[in-house]
């Protein structure tokens, strides 16, 4: 069993201020990820301005932790490192930057991109974008995406983590099964799901559930973030009720894990994931996007607290082990 000890709140858009004015990052620092570089941590996440007409855009940011005190904050980003995609677009109103991987000098970002809909609010896909600068900007490798629905996953495809192991890409994300009109509300019931690649780029989709349901069948999965120790890949993630999750305490998202010994096969051990809702403040009713890293052989690992993500993010570091 690990256990994490929780360093504190991080960050928290709705009171940050430098003295540098942001209108584009109002709330939120969604679906966090780090990049390690020599003097700080950059994390990046997904924020958001005020909604136009009831409508929400997200875009990409970062921030850079000193990495002798990952809780001290050294800058924010002044711009996004990325701008929404063009008219009609599959990233036309939102970025989400779900993880980034180092390869041959390049950074790549995996991100999800958001779309607006008629009968349903929103869907989703997955893209990639490069840089050559530390993620301080990025390019995207075409207007397309580069993972979105197909016969067994027609719905909201997003929340891509990447990881390589063993000269192999793998990408853990969400599918949607179904959407659900409940109360006047249209939701959508979505799995953790993974695929396979030689090149990062041309993906092979597993075509299955990696993850067996706790709740029932309306169980939604979120944010796979896998990594190897003691000769085990280790997956953090989240699950909650399908339906009446905003508003019940304990029916929203919270954070699971699970074990495998091939990638292909976990078991689910939401018990031994050593971390749980604060009993009050901005993380006592949601946990949301795990992310764990690892720094001068220390684990870490930030995630979001309530209204997914609104307040910002925290930061825990791995305890122990039982």
């Amino acid at each position: 069993m690990f256990e994490w000890k929780k360093i504190g709140h991080i960050f928290d858009p709705t009171k940050w201020n430098d003295g540098i004015k942001r209108d584009w990052m109002n709330t939120h620092s969604q679906c966090t990820h780090s990049l390690i570089l020599e003097d700080v941590v950059r994390i990046f996440f997904s924020c958001r301005p005020k909604n136009e007409n009831g409508w929400a855009k997200s875009y990409t940011a970062f921030l850079d932790l000193d990495k002798k005190n990952l809780a001290k904050i050294i800058r924010v980003s002044h711009e996004p490192v990325m701008q929404l995609g063009e008219m009609g677009c599959f990233d036309e109103f939102a970025v989400y930057p779900s993880s980034s991987i180092t390869y041959n000098g390049k950074l790549y970002l995996y991100y999800a991109g958001w779309s607006r809909c008629w009968s349903v609010p929103f869907n989703t896909s997955i893209g990639l974008a490069v840089s050559d600068d530390n993620g301080i900007s990025f390019k995207r490798i075409g207007s397309g995406p580069i993972l979105t629905a197909s016969l067994n996953e027609p719905f909201v495809v997003s929340g891509p983590k990447i990881r390589r192991f063993n000269d192999q890409w793998y990408l853990f994300y969400l599918a949607g099964r179904r959407w659900i009109n409940h109360k006047g509300k249209k939701e959508i019931i979505y799995k953790n799901r993974m695929a396979t690649s030689t090149n990062g780029i041309d993906w092979v989709k597993y075509d299955k559930d990696i993850i067996p349901n706790k709740l029932d069948s309306n169980e939604c999965q979120a944010g796979p973030d896998v990594f190897f120790k003691d000769d085990l890949y280790h997956m953090y993630f989240v699950y909650r009720e399908g339906l009446d999750f905003r508003s019940i305490r304990g029916r929203g998202y919270k954070i699971g894990y699970a074990t495998s010994k091939d990638l292909f096969n976990w078991e689910r051990k939401d018990e031994f994931a050593g971390i749980n809702y604060s009993d009050n403040g901005w993380d006592s009713t949601m946990h949301h996007y795990p992310h764990v890293f690892n720094v001068n052989n220390q684990f870490y690992m930030t995630y979001n607290g309530n209204d997914f993500g609104k307040y910002g993010f925290g930061l825990a570091v791995l305890d122990g082990e039982n």
